[in-house]
């Protein structure tokens, strides 16, 4: 099985890892989950993070084929724009966007001008879609439960898991978003325990569990299987279900969620400027 070359990029103010995925007998490679910085008190955005990825890609001379979203972040923008002009790259994500851009495009009114068939990525994978990265094979899991269009991207040795786990000791996403639903996680993650235990898995978020000291992005099945708080060996449906409903009921809403979500069902492209010029994002009161 072929062993990816696997960067990570890490965005200590959203707790994201972004990842530079290469086919080491060559030069072309991914990239996954970028990250378009954001202050949300000044309205401001900036292209630190982006260009940290973008200077590690070119220094190595190597060139991008995919840009992949494992999900619609709810705490993070998406930078797949911006690196997309600079790099080049197909854009994907999974098939069920279309479901969350109708959900939030009816939160936030988009409007008409406002595709909802997914038109603005180039690629929407279904499962076990299969793609290449140079002479890399990696195919699709669809993976809902935290949101309806997550995905897990497998190649070679390692899987791409976006928010469906955390680290062992922090355990799964949580699943009270729009489209979201906990016993659909519990059944995704199954398929992601199934891989091999050696499976090397590569996660969109750590945060620190209790006791630990630092930031960690990589895991695998086998660690998973036998230590993840809440869904290792032994947890029945029922009592994930159970755990996550209580523990989601006591959770605050991500700082950024009304900011990411109506950039990344764009595929990190803003809302169309208004009249005067200007790009706006809305704040919807009392609706979630």
């Amino acid at each position: 099985m072929a062993t990816p070359l696997v960067t990570p990029f890490f965005d200590e103010p959203t707790n994201t890892f972004s990842y530079v995925v290469q086919d080491p007998a060559g030069r072309a490679c991914a990239i996954l989950d970028s990250v378009l910085d954001f202050d949300y008190a000044a309205g401001r955005t900036d292209v630190r993070s982006a260009n940290d990825i973008i200077r590690f890609i070119q220094d190595r001379e190597l060139e991008v084929e995919w840009i992949l979203e494992t999900h619609v972040h709810a705490d993070h923008l998406s930078a797949a724009p911006y690196l997309h002009e600079a790099l080049g790259g197909r854009t994907g994500i999974g098939a069920r966007i279309l479901e969350v851009q109708d959900i939030f495009g009816k939160a936030f009114n988009a409007g008409s001008e406002f595709a909802r068939d997914g038109s603005q990525f180039d690629r929407l994978f279904e499962e076990g879609d299969t793609f290449t990265i140079g002479g890399l094979e990696g195919y699709v899991l669809h993976t809902p439960g935290h949101t309806p269009a997550c995905l897990t991207y497998v190649i070679g040795d390692a899987a791409f898991v976006g928010d469906t786990l955390f680290m062992p000791d922090y355990g799964t996403a949580r699943c009270d978003f729009p489209g979201g639903d906990a016993r659909t996680l519990f059944r995704s993650i199954q398929k992601v325990l199934a891989l091999p235990d050696a499976t090397r898995l590569f996660l969109c978020h750590d945060y620190k569990a209790p006791g630990r000291d630092t930031y960690q992005n990589e895991t695998t099945v086998g660690e998973q299987r036998s230590h993840n708080v809440h869904v290792r060996e032994g947890v029945s449906e029922d009592e994930f279900v159970s755990m996550r409903t209580e523990r989601d009921a006591t959770l605050g809403m991500p700082k950024l969620i009304l900011p990411s979500v109506q950039v990344n069902m764009r595929a990190g492209h803003m809302p169309p400027a208004e009249e005067n010029g200007q790009v706006y994002l809305k704040v919807p009161l009392n609706l979630f």
